[in-house]
Parts: C-alpha cells; structure tokens; sequence
C-alpha cells in the first residue's frame, strides 16, 4: 500500500510530537520573537567579532571632534556624539559589545561544566557525595552573589581576567541544582535500569543515558547564564573592578554620571540601549527555549 500525503503528514507530526529536539525545533520557528531574537545576537556576535580583527571602530581611542559633541547623522563616528576627549562614542560601544559578548561566553563557557558535573554526580551516587556536594552549594549560595563577585574580582587584581574567572567559579550553582534534581529522578527509570541490566558502566549511565535526556536544562541555563554575564560585567565595571584601560558599557555608565549635569546624555544611552537590547534577546530567547524544551510545557 503506498502511504498517501495525509498518512506521511501524520507521521511527520507525531515524529515531531514525541521527538524533544524536534519538538522545540518546530516550536521555534514558529515563534517570531525567538527569532527576532536569534538575529539580534547574531549581529551583536558579528560586531564584537569584526571589532575584535578590528575591521570595524577602528581606533576607537582616536579623537574625532570637540569635547561633548552632540550627536549628528553627517557622520557614522558622530552618530551618538563625542565624550570630553572627543572620542567617538558609538565606536565605544561597539568595542563594550565586544567586551560584554566575550565575558557571558567565557564565564557560560566554564560555568557550564562545572555545573554539569557537579550536579551529575552528586544526584547520581547520592550519600556522602550528594551530602559533601549540597554543603558546598548551600555554603556558596548563602554569600550575596554581587558581593562575592566583588570579593573574587578584588583579590584577582581586577580586569577583565578576573570578570571571566568570578563570574565563571560562581555561577553553576543554579544549573547544578536543576542537574542534581534531575539525576535523582531519572537514575531510577527504567531506561536506566535497563541500561544496568545489560552491565553498562557508570559513565556510561551518567554521560550516555541520563545526561541526553536532561541536556535541554544545560541550553536554557546557558542563555540565561550569558545574560546574567553580561549585567554582573556592567556592574563589575562600573565599580572600577572589571575591565581596565578598554571601553565597557559599564564603564561609560561610570563616566556618565557626571556628565548628565552638564545635559550630555547620549553616551548613557548608547551604553544602556546597547545593553537593554541584548539583555532583552537573551531574556526572550531562554523564555522560548524553556517552552520548546521542557516536557513539561508540551
């Protein structure tokens, strides 16, 4: 019997219905917000890798007008005005995009792991593990996150090394808890049993059975981290205790607070549009993230 068009449409949404990548891929692309999204990180990316090679606000250090120039169109350097040594300021902020892009990586990046392992192990052996595990999470976690930051970075030396690190060995204890819950649940099931029956290893339970099925936490805690990232650097910087010697959206907001007695507003609006933008892209697109991939929102 050759199956006609309906019968394969069906099959194609029940594949789609039961597969979770499948899934939340479908559900993704009818979403226009998460991919409004997407876009808007995509360009972010773009710019902080062509001012990283600098293609592009290239030097942003040079002198392009007066001091405390206002904004003009008659010129892409001028586009958001001068700061009191007459730098182009929308070249900051496109040297601060690299900056916040290049830390919510890093510190996602080493964050990420830590969490994952942590959370797999103490949720799979369970006993002293989990025990030793939750005390140490608890004991972190009970430390306000911005002051331990500022503690960590401090005695790092300050710098955007010290960010990366900070940020970095403090922010999995939110993903190693979700981690955690989950192992504890799913080491039971029957998948996993099974798996046991046939005398498949440790590491082949934790990292090949259970670790797939739970993968989906990992991709929405790393779009939150990365936004979460990037509002701790503004913060770091504007203290004094993140990036040194380069332009960070922080920093201009530092820089800013005195100059809005004088009526100069327009570097504390390219540096908190910059930031607001894409904080905003993260936010929606973890939002997204979390409705296609939880099961629990099917």
């Amino acid at each position: 019997m050759i199956p006609t068009y309906k019968s394969l449409n069906s099959i194609k949404n029940i594949y789609f219905e039961n597969n979770i990548w499948s899934h939340a891929y479908y559900k993704l692309k009818k979403n226009r917000a998460a991919i409004t999204s997407v876009v808007v990180i995509l360009v972010y990316t773009v710019i902080s890798f062509l001012s990283k090679i600098e293609w592009i606000a290239s030097p942003w250090d040079e002198m392009v007008g007066d001091s405390y120039q206002s904004p003009s169109l008659n010129s892409i350097k001028l586009l958001l005005g001068t700061d009191i040594f007459g730098r182009s300021v929308f070249y900051k902020v496109l040297h601060g995009t690299r900056i916040a892009m290049s830390v919510g990586l890093i510190s996602s990046l080493m964050s990420v792991p830590i969490g994952v392992i942590l959370g797999s192990f103490a949720g799979y052996f369970g006993g002293w593990v989990d025990n030793l595990f939750t005390w140490f999470y608890s004991t972190l976690s009970s430390i306000p996150n911005i002051m331990l930051l500022i503690s960590i970075t401090y005695l790092l030396g300050k710098g955007q090394s010290a960010v990366y690190f900070a940020l970095g060995a403090t922010a999995w204890v939110g993903l190693s808890r979700v981690i955690r819950g989950e192992f504890i649940k799913h080491k039971a099931r029957d998948y996993v049993v099974a798996a046991e029956s046939i005398g498949a290893s440790t590491y082949s339970k934790v990292f090949k059975h259970i670790l797939p099925n739970v993968f989906h936490y990992v991709i929405i805690h790393f779009s939150v981290q990365f936004m979460s990232a990037i509002k701790s650097e503004v913060i770091l910087s504007f203290l004094g205790l993140g990036v040194q010697g380069q332009p960070s959206w922080g920093v201009m907001i530092d820089d800013a607070r005195l100059e809005l007695s004088r009526g100069v507003w327009w570097q504390l609006a390219g540096a908190t549009t910059a930031m607001f933008l894409v904080v905003l892209s993260f936010n929606t697109l973890g939002d997204a993230l979390r409705d296609a991939l939880d099961p629990k929102m099917k």
